[in-house]
């Protein structure tokens, strides 16, 4: 009989070049706390959890890291690169999330209006893009994997 093991969202991660600077960032732009740093010695990286709700994002500073190049830093050119691309969250309103984001100061790469939907997109303090999509609010709290 097949069984549904159940997963849900916990966490993106990016590399930062200042790990004080992204909390920072972080916390002024988007309201996430710290949750928790610690060390990764076979990185070896500093890392920092951050959390706001349910979401989580995990940051990594490691020595001598490449910077991010410009074509990474926007979202119609980053997309030509195989890999992960960005983290996205969801919101109910993408003109008064933008209003706001402007209010905070952040790097907003644009708002639109496109045929599949409305969505943000941002760069953190160092060209991370992160990106905000309308949509409705979740009633589910996981998803499912079947197996057997």
């Amino acid at each position: 009989m097949a069984k549904a093991l159940e997963f849900w969202h916990h966490h993106g991660g990016l590399s930062v070049p200042d790990l004080n600077a992204a909390i920072a960032w972080w916390r002024e732009v988007l309201g996430f706390e710290l949750a928790s740093r610690f060390p990764i010695a076979a990185i070896p990286a500093e890392v920092a959890m951050l959390r706001n709700g349910p979401l989580h994002i995990e940051l990594f500073q490691v020595p001598g890291a490449r910077p991010l190049p410009p074509e990474r830093r926007m979202p119609d050119t980053d997309v030509q690169t195989i890999g992960n691309k960005h983290v996205s969250f969801a919101i109910h309103s993408v003109p008064e999330f933008a209003e706001e984001l402007r209010r905070r100061g952040a790097d907003i790469v644009w708002a639109r209006q496109m045929a599949h939907g409305s969505n943000i997109f941002i760069r953190d303090n160092v060209g991370n893009l992160v990106e905000f999509v309308e949509a409705p609010k979740p009633t589910e709290d996981h998803a499912t994997l079947m197996t057997g």
